[in-house]
C-alpha cells in the first residue's frame, strides 16, 4: 500500500475537495483520483461517496481514517528517529490537548528550549483520546490529557488541578456583582464539553434538560472569539482565562450559590522518559 496515497486520502478526507487536496500536495488533480482509485481498488471498498460539489467518506472510509493515521503517525515517528542529528543531546516528542498547552505548558517549554538549545522537543497538539491512543502506540514519550490511564510501561498522575470561572465579555457588566445558579440559566450560555469529562454534565445540569445551547464546542481554547463583543457567558480554566481578564478583554462573574468541580489535566510518560520528563516538568 503507498504511502504516498494514504497521505493524500487523509488530505482529502479534511479538505473534502480534490482541487484544495491537489493543490496542497503540489501534484495535478488527476494524481489525487488515481491514487484514491488505487486505495479503493486495493481495498475492495469505497472510501468516499462523491457528489457535484463535496466528497465525504464512507463508513469504511471512516474506519480506513483510524488505520490511515496510526500508518502516517507510524511512518513519521519511524522516519523521525531514524533521521536524529546527533548534535541534540537528547529528544522528546510531547503531546497535549489544546488548552493544557495554552494554560501551563507554552512558557515552560519556551523557557526550557531557551536554556536548553541543544535537546530537540517535538510538539504536537491533539483531542485527549487520540493523544492516550497514540502514547500507547509509542509515537509519544510524554502527554498531557483530561483523562487519566492505567498502563504498566506509562506512568501516569495529576498534573494541574484549574479552577472553573465564568466570564463574559469586559463590556458585559450585568453581573459584575455575581451571579446565581437560577438567574445564570436563561442566559446565552456558550457550552465546552471539556474534553468529555464530568465537567461538562455538571454544566449541563445548570440548564433545563434537553436544553439547546447557543454554541458547542469541544475545545475551549477555540471559544474566546465567540465570547467577545457579545453577552454570551461560559466557564474558562482561571489559569487560561487570566490573560484576558488582565487584558480588560473578559470579565470574570462571581457565583454566588453555587461551585463548579475543578477539571484535572494528567501527565503521561513512558517510563523510557522518565528522567527528562522530571526535569522538564516535575514530575510524574
Amino acid at each position: 500500500m503507498d504511502i504516498e496515497a494514504i497521505r493524500t486520502f487523509l488530505i482529502l478526507a479534511d479538505t473534502k475537495n480534490y482541487t484544495k487536496t491537489a493543490d496542497q500536495l503540489f501534484v495535478a488533480q488527476s494524481t489525487v483520483t488515481n491514487r484514491i482509485l488505487e486505495l479503493e481498488r486495493e481495498l475492495g471498498v469505497r472510501l468516499y461517496e462523491r457528489t457535484n460539489r463535496r466528497v465525504y467518506l464512507t463508513p469504511e472510509g471512516e474506519r480506513f481514517r483510524i488505520y490511515a493515521e496510526k500508518v502516517i503517525g507510524l511512518t513519521d515517528a519511524s522516519l523521525s528517529e531514524m533521521s536524529k542529528i546527533p548534535r541534540y543531546e537528547r529528544y522528546l516528542r510531547i503531546g497535549s490537548a489544546d488548552s493544557i498547552y495554552e494554560g501551563h505548558l507554552a512558557q515552560l517549554l519556551l523557557d526550557y528550549r531557551n536554556s536548553h538549545p541543544k535537546d530537540s522537543l517535538k510538539i504536537t497538539i491533539g483531542l485527549t483520546d487520540h493523544l492516550l491512543e497514540q502514547i500507547q502506540d509509542e509515537l509519544f514519550d510524554v502527554v498531557f490529557t483530561y483523562r487519566p490511564i492505567k498502563k504498566s510501561a506509562l506512568l501516569c498522575s495529576v498534573y494541574k488541578q484549574d479552577e472553573l470561572v465564568l466570564v463574559t465579555d469586559s463590556t458585559n457588566t450585568k453581573y459584575r456583582g455575581g451571579i446565581t445558579e437560577a438567574e445564570l440559566s436563561p442566559e446565552r450560555y456558550l457550552m465546552c464539553n471539556f474534553a468529555l469529562q464530568d465537567v461538562g454534565q455538571y454544566i449541563r445540569t445548570l440548564f433545563p434538560k434537553y436544553h439547546r445551547f447557543a454554541f458547542e464546542i469541544d475545545d475551549c481554547m477555540k471559544i474566546v472569539p465567540y465570547l467577545l463583543n457579545s453577552d454570551t457567558y461560559t466557564f474558562l480554566p482561571q489559569d487560561m482565562a487570566k490573560p484576558y481578564i488582565a487584558e480588560g478583554r473578559l470579565l470574570r462573574i462571581p457565583l454566588k450559590d453555587f461551585k463548579p468541580p475543578v477539571i484535572n489535566s494528567y501527565i503521561i510518560c513512558r517510563k523510557a522518559a522518565e528522567e527528562i520528563c522530571r526535569e522538564i516538568f516535575g514530575q510524574p
